[in-house]
């Protein structure tokens, strides 16, 4: 299998400019809900240089002080309480919810046919659809999300352009060679889809998700910058 970056291979009006197959897929990501923890030696350094500034900080009158401490008193008091980072999913390692590693970006992956699962067998892999008619290559890309979320109303595509590629040659498994193309899509407004049209589904991390293609664990690992 050849992996490379993204090539030109749009003719005129947006369409092919051969007659290979193409395939577009869709890199669905949620964001990150919640900060990350920082690192142990950024933290050190940012209390260092907080502690090293007031060293020379502006010193105002007792008297100021006093009235700024008396400042949003009133009759009542909200007492914050911050969501927890480690949640349920996260406990029992539910793979199906949204709402685990949040600070971290989740990525979808679907169990059932792919264009390039060997003898039809059901796999791993991305939301796609195999380019036919479509104005643009990214209405194919959106058209393929839409078939498995029902709608696109709680998405974000980032751009028109493919974020990376990847050439599928002719092999004893593949009867034909094709050109796979990810576009990235994002999670807007909501922590549950109805995923449909395939056997199971999981929303992973980065780390996680190399995991499901150690062929192609180096070419994600470009292509996913998170």
């Amino acid at each position: 299998m050849h992996r490379s970056l993204v090539r030109p291979f749009m003719g005129a009006r947006g369409f092919s400019s051969t007659s290979e197959k193409i395939v577009a897929s869709v890199l669905f990501e949620r964001l990150p809900v919640v900060i990350p923890k920082l690192d142990p030696v950024v933290y050190a350094f940012q209390e260092f240089s907080f502690r090293w500034r007031q060293q020379y900080r502006r010193k105002y009158p007792d008297e100021f002080l006093d009235m700024s401490k008396s400042r949003g008193k009133g009759d009542y008091q909200i007492d914050y309480v911050p969501a927890p980072r480690i949640t349920e999913a996260d406990k029992t390692n539910d793979r199906k919810s949204l709402q685990r590693a949040l600070d971290r970006r989740l990525y979808l992956l679907l169990y059932g046919d792919s264009n390039a699962a060997p003898s039809r067998k059901p796999v791993w892999h991305f939301p796609e659809k195999v380019y036919d008619s479509e104005e643009t290559l990214r209405k194919c890309a959106e058209s393929a999300l839409a078939s498995v979320l029902g709608d696109l109303s709680h998405t974000y595509f980032v751009g028109n352009a493919p974020m990376g590629h990847m050439v599928i040659q002719q092999m004893e498994n593949v009867p034909e060679p094709f050109k796979r193309f990810f576009f990235k899509s994002q999670v807007i407004d909501t922590n549950k889809f109805n995923i449909r049209k395939c056997e199971d589904f999981v929303w992973v991390t980065k780390d996680e998700l190399l995991e499901y293609f150690p062929e192609e664990a180096e070419f994600f690992k470009k292509m996913i910058i998170s």
